[in-house]
């Protein structure tokens, strides 16, 4: 059986919506989530809910403890994370409103604690990922985007760099010259640790800016809050679609 995890990224620290039956405290291996992980019902289906930046929004993506994040789900009893993202545009389509369910990544992070098969191993271990989006789970999100009548992209590289800064103007068009279509900054190493707990996983980004160069005003945060309050509808119809389904 599916049990799914929504992680709530910038915009959605808490899901409007979700009967919580539970808050669970995670003492983890690594440390401790972002937040409590909510274990409740949404859109009629038993779901988990965790915060990726805490509630209230505190934690910066350079310090997530996406490792302590991805271990509590699983062991919670995930097996399908619904990952939702806000990121900036690169590509003339993904303008502010958007929706991309990305089908390739690119990590430009770095320093961060990207892998469980680091210390004490009986032997050196390797995943592919030369595919980091399950494609089933991607195929559910984009066809809830479909019925809910989303504009939206089924494909994109989702590059992920380190923040808390956003990108000058310089590196977005290294960013879009290596291929990328959208940049955010917690998609790395969420997926990859994903991979290596076998949970099936899939973004859901939403664009709340133009990246760095791409408009001629000043990005502010008063811009991508305003894009976050308009789009959260649209996202929790989607993942309400996603749990339904």
């Amino acid at each position: 059986m599916t049990v799914y995890a929504i992680i709530g990224g910038t915009g959605l620290t808490q899901l409007e919506g979700l009967s919580i039956r539970q808050a669970l405290p995670m003492n983890t291996p690594y440390g401790a989530t972002s937040a409590d992980i909510l274990q409740g019902e949404f859109a009629g289906r038993e779901v988990l809910f965790l915060a990726r930046h805490g509630h209230p929004h505190r934690v910066p993506p350079h310090r997530v403890n996406y490792r302590a994040n991805l271990w509590a789900l699983k062991q919670a009893g995930a097996t399908s994370i619904l990952a939702v993202n806000a990121v900036g545009g690169i590509h003339s389509a993904m303008g502010t409103g958007h929706f991309c369910v990305p089908h390739q990544l690119i990590d430009y992070t770095s320093g961060r604690d990207h892998t469980f098969f680091a210390d004490d191993l009986e032997h050196v271990t390797h995943i592919d990922f030369s595919y980091p989006y399950t494609e089933s789970l991607r195929g559910q999100l984009i066809a809830a985007l479909v019925a809910e009548g989303v504009a939206h992209s089924g494909e994109g590289v989702y590059a992920c760099t380190q923040g808390p800064r956003l990108e000058t103007a310089a590196e977005i068009v290294r960013l879009e010259r290596d291929g990328c279509d959208i940049v955010g900054m917690t998609g790395m190493p969420e997926a990859a640790l994903a991979r290596e707990l076998e949970l099936d996983y899939a973004c859901l980004a939403l664009v709340v800016n133009p990246a760095a160069g791409k408009a001629t005003a000043v990005i502010t945060m008063v811009e991508i809050e305003a894009a976050l309050h308009q789009g959260m509808g649209k996202v929790k119809a989607t993942l309400a679609r996603v749990l339904a389904g």
